[in-house]
């Protein structure tokens, strides 16, 4: 949910030049392509805004914690794990193959549809059933996070929340933008293979246009694969040619299994200098992926761990 910049705006341009200036600047490789929201709000009812509120999608759930509106969240979906009171709550199963019977169940008076909910015929059951229906859009920026904090604050009615999350994140990603500037920024940038799905037979990697790319970049580290969207499996040639420096990966909640371990006796991965030297670095998915309010904090762990690897 977009809206002119007004007064508040000085916090936001600076943030929006510095979000570039780390998405594009020599020393942080690629660009990211941002989408731009396309969403639509029918009004929440009463005064104080909506009470009974259903979000989908984990990044969303912590803005509301992050709002202090937690009160008003009835249900969310299966990656809503953070903050750990938000995993208590009733589910309506995965963000991608959400029932619109199964929500409207709920009798909420507002549904928060991240990027990945759906299906979208199950989206607009449900807007058709008289549930307002926000929805936010792909992104994967420090300028997206700060749009969708305001999104939920204004969809809530909690404007002076919102200004508070919002003044606070952009000091935060100011603050980590320049410690990564100052302590890698001539630094080699170190080469990272991202891996998606490191159990069973097929391991995906991660190319351009996706969170962990963005991350990277950020990070002051480069993606050790090229030329391609999205994400894609992985061969021991294509590992063995990328010659990463440091393997990462994620987790999602406790894991019996050592992701170093698992990784390591994937075809090729051994046989890179990542793999020859064990440097493998991993972290929650939700923290290093989401996009979500920890995100200076997960950008300014991320370089500290794959540069230190």
């Amino acid at each position: 949910m977009n809206r002119p910049i007004d007064a508040r705006g000085a916090a936001r341009r600076a943030l929006l030049i510095t979000s570039t200036a780390l998405a594009a600047g020599a020393w942080l490789g690629t660009r990211v392509a941002v989408a731009q929201p396309n969403v639509t709000t029918p009004a929440a009812p009463g005064k104080n805004g909506p009470k009974r509120v259903v979000v989908a999608g984990g990044a969303l759930t912590e803005i509301v914690y992050a709002l202090g509106a937690q009160d008003r969240m009835i249900a969310n979906d299966l990656t809503s794990l953070y903050p750990e009171a938000a995993t208590r709550l009733p589910k309506i199963g995965y963000l991608r193959t959400l029932s619109a019977e199964g929500v409207l169940s709920l009798r909420p008076d507002l549904l928060l549809a991240g990027a990945e909910a759906g299906p979208p015929n199950v989206l607009s059951q449900i807007a058709a059933a008289g549930v307002p229906v926000e929805r936010f859009v792909h992104g994967y920026s420090a300028e997206r996070v700060l749009d969708n904090i305001r999104a939920v604050a204004t969809a809530l009615r909690v404007p002076h929340d919102g200004t508070r999350v919002a003044s606070r994140f952009t000091a935060d990603w100011l603050r980590a933008r320049d410690e990564i500037e100052q302590r890698y920024g001539i630094a080699r940038r170190p080469r990272v293979l991202f891996i998606l799905g490191h159990t069973g037979n097929q391991v995906m990697v991660a190319g351009h246009d996706t969170a962990a790319h963005a991350m990277l970049a950020y990070a002051g580290a480069q993606n050790a694969l090229r030329g391609f969207t999205g994400y894609r499996p992985l061969t021991a040639e294509a590992a063995v040619a990328a010659q990463p420096d440091v393997l990462l990966t994620t987790t999602t909640g406790p894991t019996p299994t050592d992701p170093a371990a698992t990784l390591l006796a994937q075809p090729g991965l051994a046989n890179t200098p990542a793999g020859r030297a064990k440097r493998v670095v991993s972290f929650d998915a939700l923290y290093l992926l989401g996009f979500g309010p920890r995100l200076p904090q997960a950008v300014a762990d991320l370089a500290r761990r794959v540069h230190a690897a």
